[in-house]
């Protein structure tokens, strides 16, 4: 099983490909540095890049958080970004209306995890043609999103992406069980967001809090594990960031991170 993000292939023993960029768009020319930035820095470790932003995050602690510039204005910065670097584009959409109107700039669909069973979303994504990424619900069994993936394929999608990000572990807090890696990969190629998986929902004042000194090590242990795709978000000034500040890491950290999982993955690859 494959997926193929813009020129870029997911699975079946393809490269190990990036998905990387913001949590959420703070204006244009941030927007285009930051795509700029990890460009370089994944091509100097040889990855493959699907940049990604969100346009609008709707699934948001309080209703004083930052949303992002909306649906128009988000699709526009992304198009200007496509247009800059070349890259293929990703971003999360929240209704079915959102759908086709997304998929006229990106190159990918990404359907949230607290969304990852709404099959009216599904279809709508299905229906572009585009692949979909979706997240698992941090309240779904990995085995369960075969019945996702099956969805996106019954309904006419041309490829589908499964992404983990953690399970609910009590109140305020995600555990990530690397089984689940294995078992969502028996239905599709994997993906492994390394901070989300770090949250700490709800943990905040009135947002979710994090750990993020555990991106790298959950990273590396996936890769270690075998995964298709990483996603990791970034930001300049995480403390400054409007959204998931905690869950985020800087551009210097993605520069080693990157190092440090691409000699993991080269001894699997070679061993």
């Amino acid at each position: 099983m494959s997926v193929r993000i813009g020129d870029i292939p997911i699975g079946e023993g393809a490269p190990l490909a990036l998905i990387a960029g913001l949590n959420v768009i703070e204006s244009e020319a941030a927007t285009i540095e930051s795509a700029q930035t990890l460009s370089a820095i994944a091509a100097r470790h040889d990855f493959p890049l699907v940049f990604k932003a969100s346009v609008d995050k709707a699934n948001r602690s309080s209703v004083r958080s930052y949303r992002g510039p909306g649906l128009d204005e988000g699709l526009r910065i992304l198009a200007r970004v496509r247009a800059e670097t070349g890259l293929p584009l990703t971003t999360d959409v929240h209704e079915p209306g959102q759908a086709k109107l997304a998929a006229e700039v990106v190159d990918c669909l990404q359907i949230p995890a607290f969304l990852c069973r709404q099959t009216d979303l599904v279809a709508a994504c299905a229906a572009t043609g585009k692949p979909v990424n979706i997240k698992r619900g941090q309240f779904i069994a990995p085995v369960d999103m075969g019945l996702a993936a099956e969805k996106v394929q019954a309904l006419g999608g041309e490829g589908v992406l499964l992404t983990e990000r953690g399970s609910a572990f009590g109140y305020n807090d995600l555990v990530v069980d690397m089984r689940g890696l294995i078992k969502m990969r028996r239905f599709a190629p994997v993906c492994f967001d390394a901070t989300h998986a770090v949250q700490q929902p709800g943990a905040g004042d009135g947002a979710s809090g994090g750990e993020r000194e555990m991106v790298a090590p959950l990273a590396r242990a996936a890769v270690a594990v075998g995964v298709d795709a990483l996603f990791l978000e970034v930001h300049t000034d995480p403390e400054a960031a409007p959204c998931d500040g905690p869950s985020q890491i800087t551009p210097d950290a993605f520069d080693r991170l990157l190092g440090e999982v691409r000699a993991i993955d080269r001894a699997l690859r070679d061993g």
